[in-house]
């Protein structure tokens, strides 16, 4: 029976990878989770697991130093929610990953790559090292401190507002356009949620759809809807905004 360690500070996230597994790949036995790197490689070297899922993230030590500390005793995956870092260690084929929100059909491919890897555990991984010192320089780059987005400036005919981002209740999106909604009103701009994301002071702003992304700042409540949705209502607003799935962990325990 292969067996494998779980890495991540979030719990709701390690109980769901455990559960995505149990599905996928039912003889994989999970014999230890890590809150944190340090416990992360605590547990590896208890248990010596052949597979470990290490979020890339982590209090303490990131999942790359983690992975310099295991080596090539075990078959790594990076959990992260970068696509660059997934993007680069997947076109090496060195070290596999999933991104979160973890979908089940991703990391059943992950599963299937995992399974052949265990099977033949003395096949070579070659550029193991290289990737990891590109993905520890991506993360340090990732981590530097940076700017954040003060405005965002909305055109309207020949005038071009200024919408400070503190300001800023949630954003909505289709394809082109983005309807900001802030204390002072509501503007389209020409910006995608994703490109406003990359922007926006992750420590306040959260996405909660692909088409939205709200200040948790001015988030009341979440409540439950039929099967698996859920709806987040605003501080002195009527509206409500949709959470879509892949982002209800977020809100699980509120």
């Amino acid at each position: 029976m292969a067996t494998a360690l779980i890495a991540d500070d979030e719990p709701l996230l390690r109980e769901r990878l455990a559960a995505l597994l149990g599905n996928l790949w039912p003889e994989l036995e999970i014999v230890a989770q890590a809150r944190n790197g340090r416990e992360a490689v605590e547990l590896f070297e208890d248990a010596q697991p052949e597979v470990a899922f290490l979020d890339v993230h982590m209090p303490g030590m990131n999942g790359i130093e983690v992975a310099r500390c295991i080596g090539r005793r075990a078959q790594l995956v990076f959990v992260t929610a970068f696509d660059k870092y997934a993007v680069q260690a997947f076109e090496q084929g060195a070290i596999d990953y999933v991104v979160k929100p973890i979908g089940e059909q991703r990391l059943a491919e992950t599963v299937q790559r995992l399974r052949e890897r265990v099977a033949s555990p003395g096949r070579d991984t070659p550029q193991w090292e290289a990737t990891l010192e590109k993905m520890a320089a991506q993360l340090r780059e990732r981590m530097a401190p940076k700017p954040g987005l003060k405005w965002i400036k909305a055109s309207v005919g020949a005038t071009v507002k200024l919408i400070p981002v503190e300001q800023v209740i949630y954003l909505k999106s289709d394809n082109k356009y983005t309807l900001v909604v802030w204390d002072g009103g509501e503007a389209l701009i020409r910006k995608t949620i994703r490109e406003l994301a990359d922007e926006l002071d992750a420590s306040r702003f959260t996405q909660v759809h692909r088409s939205a992304i709200v200040c948790m700042d001015r988030v009341s409540h979440f409540t439950h809807g039929p099967g698996d949705s859920g709806e987040l209502h605003l501080k002195g607003r009527s509206e409500r905004l949709t959470v879509s799935r892949s982002y209800l962990h977020l809100f699980q325990q509120m």
